[in-house]
């Protein structure tokens, strides 16, 4: 599965649901729907790719908003052939040196 495509398919659909825990980090971080969106649909990449997850195949994904701010997503792939939206948040220092690469963990 290109586990990207079927994320970014969903989200252009609207085939996607947002866990209570990713509204509270969205939130937190004032990010908009339309932020997440344009991140994973303008320039979303695959930084991890989870496919053995115990709780089904996800995967993180580095985009940035049409303002520049990167933005990390966590997406799940739904037996119902919807994704789910499980965390996302702003990259920053300590746990990453740059929106590519890890930091301290």
């Amino acid at each position: 599965m290109d586990i990207i495509r079927y994320i970014q398919e969903r989200v252009r659909s609207n085939r996607y649901e947002v866990s209570r825990h990713a509204e509270r980090e969205r939130e937190d971080d004032r990010l908009s729907l339309m932020d997440i969106e344009e991140s994973v649909l303008l320039s979303g990449e695959l930084l991890e790719d989870y496919p053995n997850d115990p709780r089904g195949h996800s995967c993180l994904i580095l985009g940035f908003n049409r303002g520049g701010q990167a933005v990390h997503t966590v997406w799940g792939v739904l037996a119902t052939d919807w994704a789910r939206l499980i965390t996302v948040y702003v990259p920053r220092p300590p746990k990453w040196v740059d929106p590519r690469t890890r930091g301290v963990r």
